[in-house]
């Protein structure tokens, strides 16, 4: 497996990355911004995303978006291919972006919204923390990328302070240390994503 930071030659890829994107989306049931090959091309072009390949078969991705003057990035549509799941894959392509964020924009807040138990997980040992949403970005192009989402009327409704996906930010210049953030029991993020759930879906439902 070569996870190597993607480029004008990877622009192949562009529609598979979408598409099996869009088809993980589906089958967890949960919502996700959906983007274009075009779109796709432009990370490449600008070296702001990472693919893993084993041999020239697709395995996974993920890609940088910058926010307000460089003060916020976000390492968005992180995906494994179905035939490369559960091997660790997502973890490792994680580490390699947030690598090249750090690299790119050292002094940029790096943030992230997910329902994914999982990515929850990794982003905490890279040392991320739960946020509220006032912490992120209040670039509107950012969560103009929410309305494709199909909850998109939850974080409507509650004037985008909060929906089901969770808040995760990391601060180069936080004083916590990554070593003690490891140490998080990952029933903690089952329990907060159970309660919107019951908050929101709920109310949806009236």
């Amino acid at each position: 497996m070569n996870i190597v930071i993607a480029d004008e030659s990877h622009f192949k890829y562009a529609q598979q990355i979408c598409d099996t994107i869009a088809e993980s989306a589906m089958v967890r049931g949960t919502g996700i911004a959906k983007r274009t090959p075009e779109y796709i091309h432009k990370k490449l072009q600008n070296g702001n995303a990472v693919i893993a390949l084993d041999g020239d078969k697709f395995a996974g991705f993920c890609y940088i978006e910058v926010w307000g003057h460089e003060k916020y990035v976000a390492n968005s549509g992180l995906i494994v291919h179905p035939d490369y799941r559960n091997q660790g894959l997502a973890k490792k392509i994680k580490q390699k972006i947030f690598e090249l964020s750090t690299s790119k924009f050292p002094n940029a807040k790096i943030f992230g919204i997910t329902t994914g138990l999982a990515v929850m997980k990794i982003n905490y040992e890279l040392g991320y923390r739960p946020v509220t949403f006032s912490e992120l970005t209040d670039d509107p192009e950012f969560w103009k990328g929410c309305q494709t989402c199909k909850n998109f009327d939850v974080l409507t409704r509650t004037e985008q302070k909060m929906c089901l996906c969770t808040g995760m930010l990391y601060d180069p210049n936080s004083k916590e240390k990554t070593a003690n953030v490891k140490k998080l029991n990952g029933k903690t993020f089952q329990r907060l994503k159970s309660i919107k759930e019951s908050i929101f879906l709920k109310k949806k439902a009236k």
